[in-house]
Parts: C-alpha cells; sequence; structure tokens
C-alpha cells in the first residue's frame, strides 16, 4: 500500500451521457463550473471535462472549451486542474483532435492512445504532437483500453518515437466487456504489464467503479470517478449527483492512509505550466 498522496479526478459527464440518463449530468458551461466546484469541496483536485453542443453532443470545439474552461476556473480558481479530453467519440479523426489541442494548448489533456496512433499521423507524427507536448508542459494523461495499447506505447517509448516527460497513465477498465462491467481483476494484466515509470490512474465502468478505484488506490495509483462512466453507488442505489462519487472514492482513501493531492501538488509533479 502506498501513502502517496492520491490523485482523486472526477470525469461528470463524458461524451454521450445525457439528462435523460440521469437529471444532474452537467451538459453546460454554467452547470460545469457548479458541478467543478461541488466536487473540489468534496475532494477531487482534477477535473475531466467534456463538452458539448447546442445539440448536446460531444464537440471538440476550441471556443467552446474555451468558455466553459473560462466558467470553471471562475469557479474554482487555481485550486483544480482541469483536463480536456481529445476523445473521437466516433465523430472527430485524429488530425482534428491534434489540431485542436495544439490551438487550445490546455493546461491538461487526456489522450487515447489508440486514437491518434493512426497511419495519417504516423510515427514521426506521433513524435512531433508528443515532443510538443512535451515542450509546452501540458500535463498529459495517456488512455490505454487494454494491455496492447500498454505494449504499443512502451515500445514507443523505447524506441524514442515517445520522448522522457511526466507523463501520468490511465488504464481503463471494463470498456469493452459484456455490459461494460468492469472488476477490479481487470486491473492485473495492466500491472502485470506496466514496466515503466510513469504513475497510473484508472477509471472503470459501471456498478463496480467504486471496488475498482479502491482496489487501484490500494496499489499505489490514482483514480477518476463520474458520471461519464458509471452511475451507481457502492450499494448500487443510483448516485445523486457526481459529487456522491466523489466523496466515495475520497472516504475510500482516508480508510487507506492515502491523503488526497491538492493541485498545486498535482502541478508539481508532473511539471505543468
Amino acid at each position: 500500500m502506498s501513502n502517496d498522496a492520491l490523485i482523486l479526478m472526477v470525469a461528470p459527464n463524458g461524451a454521450y451521457k445525457l439528462q435523460a440518463d440521469h437529471a444532474a449530468v452537467p451538459l453546460t458551461a454554467s452547470s460545469l463550473a457548479t458541478t467543478a466546484k461541488a466536487c473540489l469541496d468534496a475532494g477531487a483536485a482534477m477535473l475531466h471535462l467534456h463538452i458539448r453542443d447546442a445539440q448536446g453532443r460531444h464537440s471538440l470545439d476550441v471556443q467552446g472549451y474555451r468558455d466553459a474552461l473560462q466558467a470553471v476556473k471562475a469557479a474554482v480558481g487555481d485550486e483544480m486542474v482541469l483536463q480536456i479530453t481529445s476523445e473521437a467519440a466516433r465523430i472527430y479523426q485524429a488530425p482534428e483532435q491534434i489540431a485542436m489541442v495544439r490551438a487550445l494548448r490546455p493546461e491538461a489533456v487526456s489522450i487515447g492512445l489508440r486514437e491518434v496512433d493512426q497511419p495519417a499521423i504516423g510515427e514521426a507524427g506521433l513524435a512531433d504532437f508528443f515532443g510538443w507536448l512535451a515542450r509546452e508542459r501540458v500535463m498529459t494523461q495517456v488512455i490505454f483500453y487494454d494491455v496492447v495499447d500498454l505494449q504499443r506505447w512502451q515500445d514507443l517509448r523505447a524506441r524514442g518515437v515517445i520522448p522522457d516527460a511526466p507523463w501520468f497513465l490511465l488504464f481503463v477498465l471494463g470498456r469493452y466487456t459484456a455490459g461494460q462491467v468492469s472488476s477490479p481483476r481487470d486491473l492485473v494484466p495492466f500491472l502485470n504489464a506496466h514496466t515503466g515509470p510513469e504513475p497510473w490512474s484508472v477509471c472503470a465502468f459501471g456498478a463496480t467503479e467504486h471496488a475498482c478505484v479502491t482496489a487501484a488506490a490500494s496499489m499505489g495509483g490514482h483514480v477518476r470517478v463520474g458520471f461519464e462512466n458509471n452511475l451507481q453507488l457502492k450499494n448500487g442505489d443510483i448516485a445523486p449527483d457526481n459529487i456522491a462519487l466523489v466523496k466515495q472514492a475520497a472516504e475510500a482513501a482516508m480508510s487507506l492512509g492515502r491523503p488526497l493531492a491538492t493541485a498545486f501538488q498535482i502541478r508539481q509533479r508532473f511539471g505543468a505550466s
């Protein structure tokens, strides 16, 4: 067990959830700001941010991101690290995703490796993009959906395609299982394969989210919770809001003897500008 300060991130909406799924899914800049402040007060020092267009669809619009980030920052100041997503969500292609990140130059971003590791980009393009992220000191979390993704990352790192930098890894549990239901056992293959120095985190699909993140926290990892992946409390009831999921995770960290990381500590650790 690790007493390393636990990075608790909240992913309050994702690319697909609508208010038909849960009335408390935040879809507008103002509702994201309100949710962010409440989740900060509950223990989350990072926000994983998706924005939507006027019809509620996933968007990577640069101005839309600027508006949302401005609203959230007005609510939380510097007390939260604001991570935007570059997720394709079956709408965008790798060149568009990369162009958005370069245009926005966010403090923090999540990048699905398999989404940008495409023929249209090539290894030269990957080297250029990840080199830019490192030089610009954008805090980058690289997403892996299975061990094959992780092994590809390790190969790119070993051959110098991806430069040395304070990368942050995210292991996704349950994405490609029946019914998208995760299990703490899903973490084992990732941990067996992870031989590098990068710190890691997990997110988990379905009602076993809390069990999965508690297991990860007990093994020295960091955690992401929220309506993007799960709507249920650990007892199976529907969570009233994202805040309840954050509180559960914070309580688990406390029971494991892991203090919660602050935004200042996170920025120090990853050298974010």
